[in-house]
């Protein structure tokens, strides 16, 4: 069987990383990777092919061989012509992407905080009624203040292990995935966010995300996944100990707004 060349290996590790990236990585975390990620990682990879081609003479001529060939040879004048042909419509198509108007979708009536339900659950656990139930380890910053620095560090670990790409590493809503989405994720550092609502509407927004949502307000158009199928109720709470304690903002009481 005829080996490769090693101008024809190159491209195919340069076409797959791509393929990789774009459809492997990105079906695998179920969000778009921003163009910019891709784009530094496909930088990477060329500058290691470059690399490789470059330490010795030998393999710096192997890569050039078939481009040398398509040149000059005219053996190779059926390829020169396609190529000819193939480069003004791959750059025409590519032009066209970019400068192409796209008609933006009418917007859909949303409710951006949705009324919750009267009971909170966790999975099929019943918790209590939503404006009954506080935090559990609320208390510790006063009775133990180390036992609540505890949770709220295991808060900042589930936060960057599973929140940050949307929310953001600042929780301002600007994180990597964040322009990909629509309605983009909660800005946390808005003082109109957490002292308006309860820590219990945060456990059942975090718990049930985009699909726990009330039909009776559709369409919701929601990313959030539904945590409560990977944390677990401690870890949840312990973010929303995280939240407030990043931000400064204290969460409301029931009849208060602090």
């Amino acid at each position: 069987m005829k080996r490769l060349s090693l101008f024809t290996t190159c491209l195919i590790i340069l076409v797959g990383s791509w393929v990789f990236l774009e459809f492997v990585v990105g079906g695998l975390i179920s969000v778009p990777i921003p163009g910019s990620v891709v784009a530094m990682y496909m930088g990477l990879v060329i500058i290691a092919i470059l690399v490789h081609i470059s330490v010795e003479d030998s393999l710096f001529q192997e890569f050039l061989r078939p481009i040398h060939e398509t040149l000059v040879d005219d053996r190779r004048r059926l390829r020169r012509r396609v190529i000819a042909v193939l480069i003004p419509i791959f750059l025409l198509g590519y032009t066209y992407s970019i400068i192409a108007q796209r008609a933006n979708p009418p917007g859909s009536p949303r409710d951006a905080h949705p009324s919750p339900p009267l009971e909170l659950t966790y999975k099929d656990e019943v918790i209590g009624a939503m404006q009954d139930v506080v935090n559990p380890f609320r208390h510790y910053e006063k009775d133990d203040p180390e036992a609540f620095k505890a949770h709220v560090e295991n808060g900042r670990r589930v936060y960057h292990q599973n929140c940050f790409p949307c929310h953001g590493d600042h929780l301002d809503g600007q994180g990597h995935f964040a322009s990909y989405l629509q309605p983009l994720p909660a800005n946390f550092q808005d003082p109109g966010i957490i002292p308006n609502f309860q820590e219990s509407f945060f456990f059942w927004r975090i718990a049930k995300g985009g699909p726990g949502l009330p039909a009776a307000g559709t369409p919701w158009d929601s990313a959030m996944p539904v945590w409560e199928d990977h944390l677990t109720k401690e870890e949840i709470w312990d973010v929303i100990l995280f939240l407030s304690d990043y931000t400064g903002y204290q969460f409301r009481t029931f009849g208060e707004a602090h």
